[in-house]
């Protein structure tokens, strides 16, 4: 089953990532009660890369600022489309960063690829 993903890369004061934390909890609540079937958000800890475009200058981040990688995993675009509808609408949802500074986009899932589950392991005997 191919799944569509709405993608975010955010910039977020590094004082202020464990508020960050308890509204991006928050926000999974209600993307999920509203049918996401999957939302993460990771904190930026591995950023200062050089032979490519590090996340921090693709979106113009401070020094003082960390960046905050996110997705939220839908059936599909239309399930997309309906679940940030009602999210949108839901009185629980807060944005407490700049939108404006957030880079976003929604995708179509090209690969997917799953560690296999621990009892579908073949052992090898030894």
């Amino acid at each position: 089953m191919t799944h569509y993903i709405d993608g975010f890369v955010i910039p977020v004061p590094k004082n202020n990532i464990d508020d960050y934390r308890r509204i991006a909890q928050k926000a999974g609540e209600v993307w999920r009660d509203h049918g996401a079937s999957e939302y993460r958000e990771c904190v930026g800890e591995d950023l200062d890369v050089t032979s490519q475009v590090p996340f921090p200058r693709l979106i113009n981040s401070t020094p003082d600022e960390t960046v905050v990688l996110a997705w939220i995993v839908f059936k599909s675009r239309a399930h997309r489309d309906e679940v940030n509808a009602n999210v949108m609408k839901d009185p629980r949802n807060a944005m407490p960063f700049d939108c404006k500074r957030m880079a976003y986009g929604g995708f179509e899932v090209l690969v997917e690829a799953f560690a296999p589950a621990p009892d579908r392991v073949k052992r090898s005997k030894s």
